[in-house]
């Protein structure tokens, strides 16, 4: 539901940059920027630790294991960052206060014409089941031999 208000959003403001989170908190799902740019048929730069745009494009950097990858997209796109994009910037006390006075258009989802109703229903949420200690060998004799004991090895 979220990525498709977006696209409705996206579709009205007609921005040529979405830059969004990595993953929502309420579910850890890392879905809505994916389905979004899937949505509006965009590019899509994921885990953004790096972004620079020049000439209508956009350069994504991100980390991967061993190293970093850089992409190159083409603008519109949609960006989902990581936290070392950026360094946090916190508002004055008179800019707080003037942001106050500003008008701030509310909007439901029935107003974008987006059902959003859950399709998704959690049965349960359980632990995980304890799991057993394991043994402690001295050397690699001891654990061959205790492999084949336990019939995992020959």
């Amino acid at each position: 539901g979220v990525a498709k208000i977006l696209a409705k959003i996206v579709e009205e403001e007609q921005p040529d940059l979405v830059i969004l989170g990595k993953q929502a908190i309420d579910d850890d799902n890392n879905q809505t920027g994916q389905m979004l740019a899937g949505l509006l048929n965009w590019g899509q730069g994921t885990f953004a630790s790096k972004v620079e745009i020049a000439d209508g494009s956009v350069h994504v950097t991100r980390e991967v294991d061993g190293g970093a990858e850089t992409d190159t997209l083409k603008l519109p796109a949609i960006i989902t960052t990581d936290l070392r994009l950026n360094e946090p910037r916190y508002a004055s006390l008179p800019n707080i206060m003037k942001a106050k006075s500003k008008p701030m258009a509310t909007k439901a989802p029935a107003d974008f014409g987006v059902d959003v109703t859950p399709r998704l229903t959690t049965l349960k949420v359980v632990e995980p089941a304890k799991r057993s200690a394991g043994i402690k060998v001295a050397d690699v004799d001891e654990l061959v031999g205790k492999l084949k004991t336990m019939g995992v090895a020959k």
